[in-house]
């Protein structure tokens, strides 16, 4: 956390120390700029002008301290940005002609790496790309950090009946609009269901072949099986995601996907592992309709090992009763059929994209 020491940091500026100090007394590495911001200095020259500099950055420069790795804690990072972008009054705010520097010293690797071209015309720098040199920043940005008490996305504090956050709807559009995500032509209004498929340890669906069976012949349903993995491109995962009417899933970071579903969809979270809140609460921000399992003892939990720490619900297996798996789903597709929007899509001849394939052609397909 204490990549910075007194004097490693600074401005040419009247710095009001005091103030700084008051502001800086909550340090945490993702909650608050406090362990960066309070070595900052007050230099009386201007080190540009001096030749102090290394190297001078001339574009608008985003400092990012991420929390990552997976879908979920990743688009914390992500949502916070798109969130920064609105509050920078700046006429370019906007602009994806700016620099993103990582404030990590490893190198950044991840499936969902892609995203950033939503916010960046150029490649990510880190620590490392600058390390031994003193930088000089023109226009440097401090985000909104993704972990923030009260925060945006992660501690946000919902009250009853909060619902269809126009910043969450506005930040899934950005995505989508800025990374190009295709949308297929419709031949028919059948409920387009995107099933994920898990191939981790634990959180298996065993019997997901049995339950897919089961809605497979149903003519008002078109069912697709996805294991989103590195072996899918992200914006391939997306564009799935975005062609959904009704997305079903064990809790996982997977569900992180419902924040792109189109706004009369329904999310479908089969169990959520006694992790109530989290899902709920993404789909209520988002605004779209949320089903998940309520009657326990219409489930089996299969445990494999000797798990011995905490969330025990997270580390297992399970087996859903395929009669009430079909009531539930037949709540989410219900909810999707009355749904305005829904109602005044448009219909065309063209040979629709998921066309009239079951899921296992489609999985294959992936």
């Amino acid at each position: 956390m204490d990549v910075l020491n007194d004097n490693d940091i600074g401005g040419f500026c009247n710095l009001k120390k005091e103030e700084l100090n008051e502001q800086a007394d909550h340090i945490s590495a993702l909650q608050s700029w406090g362990p960066e911001i309070r070595h900052f200095s007050s230099f009386n020259y201007r080190p540009i002008n001096n030749g102090n500099c290394d190297v001078i950055i001339e574009k608008p420069t985003y400092v990012m301290k991420i929390d990552a790795m997976n879908m979920y804690h990743h688009f914390c990072d992500f949502f916070n940005l798109y969130s920064s972008l609105h509050m920078n009054n700046h006429s370019d705010a906007f602009s994806s002609d700016v620099r993103v520097l990582i404030w990590e010293s490893y190198t950044y690797q991840s499936l969902f790496r892609d995203t950033w071209e939503a916010f960046t015309d150029h490649p990510l720098w880190d620590l490392n790309t600058f390390r031994g040199q003193t930088i000089c920043f023109k226009n440097v940005i401090f985000p909104l950090l993704p972990r923030m008490i009260f925060g945006l996305y992660y501690n946000t504090p919902l009250i009853y009946g909060c619902q269809k956050s126009g910043l969450f709807h506005a930040f899934s559009k950005f995505i989508l609009h800025r990374l190009r995500i295709s949308k297929y032509v419709r031949t028919n209004k059948k409920i387009r269901i995107t099933f994920l498929s898990r191939d981790t340890k634990y959180r298996r669906i065993i019997n997901e072949d049995e339950l897919l069976e089961s809605i497979n012949d149903n003519e008002d349903y078109q069912v697709m099986k996805v294991v989103f993995n590195k072996n899918i491109p992200f914006k391939k995962q997306l564009e799935i995601t975005a062609n959904s009417d009704v997305l079903i899933g064990i809790h996982g970071a997977g569900l992180t996907h419902l924040l792109f579903l189109p706004d009369w969809a329904a999310v479908f979270e089969l169990y959520n592992c006694e992790d109530a809140n989290c899902y709920a609460d993404l789909a209520r921000l988002r605004g779209v309709h949320y089903v998940t399992w309520n009657k326990i003892n219409k489930l089996t939990s299969v445990k494999e090992d000797m798990y011995n720490g905490g969330a025990h619900a997270k580390f297992a297996n399970y087996v859903f009763d395929v009669e009430e798996f079909k009531r539930l789903l037949k709540n989410a597709t219900d909810y999707v059929k009355k749904h305005p929007e829904f109602i005044s899509l448009k219909i065309t001849k063209n040979n629709d994209n998921m066309g009239s394939k079951n899921y296992h052609t489609l999985h294959e397909e992936l």
